[in-house]
């Protein structure tokens, strides 16, 4: 996916239809093209779609308040002109449970470099080359912290290339890239020239292509540049309205409280070979459980189950009940229609599964495509096979799966559901050997219904007690949907909020480090290169007891903090954690005395020597993080050059973080020349 853009925060209103990612050479397709047809009949197909599945364009000027469930890139027409735009489709849930979306065109955008003071050129130059496919050219100023001097607020002027389409940003991107590698590697060598003769060529006008040395910011995906650029964020509220030419955001601080979107936790049992894992070719699904905002239901295959099922119920905690509903149907084909039918009148914002996207998904997919059902044009879900997930545009996957391996902290070997359950709710569930499901389907129908709705209720519950809360808190922060949020790694999340920070400084984002091809070494090619001597820096070794004394010392306005929130503190461990009523416990007062007394004498005495209480040392979690703060990148390594070039560079400067690391390299015995040879060779 291509960057996103900015704009001057006008646009045109969108019409009814859109959908997609369209784009095309000259800003788009005239109606009299066979491709210009094929367009609008997806973009109607997949607008057909969302509105019948809930998320009906709003297009009325009164504002209406509602809940950023998610957003993604999209394409719309312009009814007058026949061309197509990209935009960000934003998907709302209202108070009342209802949903609709909007479309919000945005341009997308990338900055591109120039020699000194030739901007004006190189801008003119792009216009002439690009006129079908660049929209706008702005030359802005930006902090670029690769200048030597950027903190005495010199700045780096920029050309901000805008787009009708992605698809234009595409192609323009994929051209310049080639140039701006072409043009590094003959910078130096024409510097060098000016340098030696004082002289610099006169630029003719082919040559305007070589003036650009860099590209910067042409690799953020559309959907989050927009959300950067417009401080737009999923699970806040916003009053939405769409006049005759914007669509208005209002982010809406004084409401705080998640909107109660449909939820669908569900599960699948299958048949299976003996001693093989599933294949969707051959085998069938048997059963669907599935909890919609508390509610269960199961549909029953009577092809593999051995008899009917009644109506059951599975609550292994008071506070995780599971009532189902159950369904017979004579085959698989009806099952599926029966559950796809079903989500069609329900039409749930979110899909919950427990490792879906590698099995449940797929299986559904390819069964549902073995009876001639496309399931993305039932429920709008579609599998990608390159990234290993399932998504939809309108609705939310989240894969409580990813969160375990992200963040549930629990050990490699506990992260099956029946272990999760275990440790996350406190519950053991219910366990089938596989080898045993198909026989138990015929001959103990209701043990394996039992089965197949206990992993439900997990999935569902667990769910709700921490992914939930935790994925769409971090979505607010965060300028991606919450399926990239569930599934992006840590590195990307920390990137993503860097790059926020960024744009609000007016910080041009550096280009990911890449390692260069080769390198040479007193003219010897390197085979490899590292630095001794470097350390970690830890906070304290050594083997920690508990009946040995260790030295504290402690914050004081940390415990007086704890004092003055106690009564919030314990209110909500006993009513929130506990599930009690606070009416109900009858030594309050006696205990948050007691428990005051102690945070007085911690704040009063911040330096005591006590035996100490081990909690948790997680010294795997730990030991990457160290290092991780401790990390140098390689923009930040400065050198004489750089420091000379500073406006702080004083006697008794103290800004220089002085590490006693040591250059190693390993070099080939073959002179540059040689090595040089063997390639043209």
């Amino acid at each position: 996916m291509g960057g996103g853009g900015g704009g001057d925060g006008r646009r045109r209103r969108p019409s009814a239809g859109g959908g997609g990612g369209g784009g095309g050479r000259g800003g788009g397709w005239r109606s009299g093209s066979s491709a210009a047809k094929d367009q609008r009949l997806r973009l109607g197909a997949e607008e057909l779609l969302e509105s019948r599945l809930g998320f009906a364009p709003y297009t009325d000027s009164e504002r209406r308040l509602g809940w950023l469930l998610t957003f993604s890139p999209s394409s719309w027409e312009d009814e007058d002109t026949g061309k197509i735009y990209s935009c960000v489709d934003l998907y709302f849930v209202s108070q009342d449970g209802s949903t609709f979306k909007v479309k919000y065109k945005f341009p997308p955008y990338f900055y591109a470099a120039t020699k000194d003071k030739m901007e004006l050129e190189v801008e003119a130059y792009l216009r002439r080359r690009y006129e079908g496919d660049i929209a706008d050219i702005e030359i802005i100023e930006k902090e670029d912290l690769d200048l030597k001097n950027h903190l005495s607020g010199l700045k780096r002027k920029y050309l901000k290339i805008q787009f009708d389409t992605v698809q234009q940003l595409m192609r323009v991107r994929s051209d310049l890239l080639h140039v701006v590698e072409k043009n590094e590697e003959e910078l130096n060598a024409a510097e060098a020239f000016e340098s030696i003769y004082g002289v610099k060529r006169v630029e003719r006008p082919q040559d305007y292509i070589n003036c650009i040395i860099d590209l910067r910011e042409y690799d953020v995906p559309y959907h989050v540049r927009f959300a950067i650029d417009n401080d737009v964020r999923c699970g806040q509220w916003y009053d939405v309205s769409v006049s005759s030419s914007d669509v208005l955001l209002h982010r809406r601080e004084d409401l705080l409280q998640r909107a109660e979107v449909h939820v669908c936790a569900f599960d699948i049992e299958t048949t299976k070979l003996p001693l093989k894992f599933p294949d969707a070719e051959y085998d069938t699904v048997m059963m669907i459980s599935y909890m919609i905002d508390g509610q269960g239901y199961l549909i029953i295959n009577r092809e593999c189950v051995g008899e009917d099922i009644e109506d059951l119920e599975y609550t292994p905690k008071p506070e995780f009940e599971g009532h189902f509903k159950v369904k017979n149907v004579a085959n698989e084909l009806d099952l599926l229609k029966a559950w796809f039918s079903h989500m069609q009148e329900v039409k749930p914002g979110i899909y919950v599964t427990y490792n879906g996207d590698f099995f449940d998904w797929p299986f559904l997919e390819k069964r549902a495509a073995h009876h001639g059902i496309k399931m993305n044009e039932e429920i709008g879900f579609q599998c990608d096979n390159n990234q290993g997930e399932c998504r939809a545009k309108f609705s939310c996957h989240l894969d409580c799966f990813a969160w375990v391996k992200r963040d549930s902290y629990l050990p490699q070997g506990s992260h099956g559901l029946k272990a999760v359950t275990k440790a996350k709710l406190g519950y053991d569930p219910l366990e089938v050997n596989p080898e045993d499901m198909v026989r138990f389907a015929m001959e103990q129908p209701q043990t394996m219904a039992s089965y197949s709705v206990s992993d439900a209720v997990a999935t569902y519950y667990l769910y709700m007690t921490y992914v939930h809360p935790f994925i769409f808190s971090l979505a607010t922060i965060i300028p991606m949907s919450p399926d990239e949020v569930l599934r992006k790694g840590s590195g990307t999340l920390c990137e993503m909020l860097l790059m926020v920070q960024a744009f609000k400084a007016n910080i041009i984002c550096p280009n990911k480090h890449q390692a260069d091809l080769e390198k040479f070494y007193n003219n010897r090619l390197l085979e490899s290169e590292t630095y001794i001597g470097g350390h970690v820096e830890c906070l304290e070794t050594g083997v920690f007891r508990s009946d040995l004394p260790t030295k504290f010392q402690l914050e004081p306005s940390a415990c007086e903090q704890l004092i003055a929130n106690l009564d919030r503190d314990l209110q909500y461990a006993i009513s929130v954690e506990g599930k009690l009523d606070i009416d109900s416990v009858t030594n309050y007062d006696e205990v948050k005395d007691a428990i005051k007394q102690k945070l007085v004498s911690l704040r009063d005495h911040p330096i005591r020597e006590e035996c100490p209480l081990i909690y948790h040392l997680d010294v795997a979690a730990m030991y990457p993080n160290i290092i991780l703060t401790n990390r140098l990148q390689p923009p930040s390594i400065v050198t004489d050059v750089d420091c000379t070039a500073c406006d702080f560079n004083r006697p008794g400067k103290n800004c220089l973080r002085t590490l006693e690391w040591v250059w190693r390299g390993e070099t080939y015995m073959a002179k540059k020349r040689y090595t040089l040879g063997i390639y043209i060779l």
